[in-house]
């Protein structure tokens, strides 16, 4: 049996929009995300997947949404911890000189948020929740969870352009067998009309 992890970005909340960095803060989708979520719906197989997501609300919520059931949920899931960044804007942090802030193209393996938590330290929370899935999964989850195991998958180390880019809406695909990625993501699918 092949396992392949799809994984999807949980939808737009208030601080995304605002530009701020949201990390572990449990912020809800807000009500644009949610009025389009609820027309988008998994393509098969992924629908018949076994669905997980993070426990933070606008990953469950999305995941509920596109799926039209709730999805178990694992802490390995849970965004990378950003330390005092978190709330903050990237773009604010960018031009304060001295913050220590860099383009994701400037990490590599060690970059670390003050008080935070670096992307092999992410890797290392995710490797046994990876490790332990069988056949097709769909992960609602967050983007720094997604670069990691793309980044994994594509053999990028935080070093230079991404040889990806995460938009929403698209399932990024991995065979887990061999740790390689789909060239493309597969885009969800409008949800058909139901009759009253």
């Amino acid at each position: 049996m092949t396992r392949r992890l799809a994984l999807l970005r949980h939808g737009h909340t208030a601080w995304n929009r605002a530009g701020r960095i949201q990390g572990r803060s449990d912020i809800p989708l807000d009500d644009d995300a949610r009025l389009q979520l609820t027309g988008l719906a998994l393509p098969a197989p992924w629908d018949a997947a076994e669905l997980w997501a993070s426990p933070l609300l606008r990953a469950v919520e999305t995941a509920e949404l596109v799926a039209g059931r709730a999805p178990r949920t694992d802490p390995a899931l849970i965004e990378m911890n950003w330390g005092a960044w978190e709330g903050q804007r990237g773009t604010d942090l960018i031009a304060e000189p001295g913050s220590g802030y860099r383009h994701i193209e400037d990490w590599g393996w060690s970059y670390r948020p003050p008080g935070g938590e670096c992307p092999s330290e992410l890797w290392d929370r995710l490797a046994p929740w990876v490790e332990g899935l069988a056949g097709d999964s769909v992960a609602v989850c967050h983007i720094g969870i997604m670069r990691v195991i793309l980044a994994r998958a594509w053999g990028w180390d935080f070093d230079g352009p991404a040889p990806f880019k995460v938009k929403r809406n698209r399932l990024y695909v991995v065979d887990l067998d061999d740790m390689r990625p789909w060239a493309e993501p597969v885009r969800l699918i409008e949800r058909a009309a139901r009759c009253e």
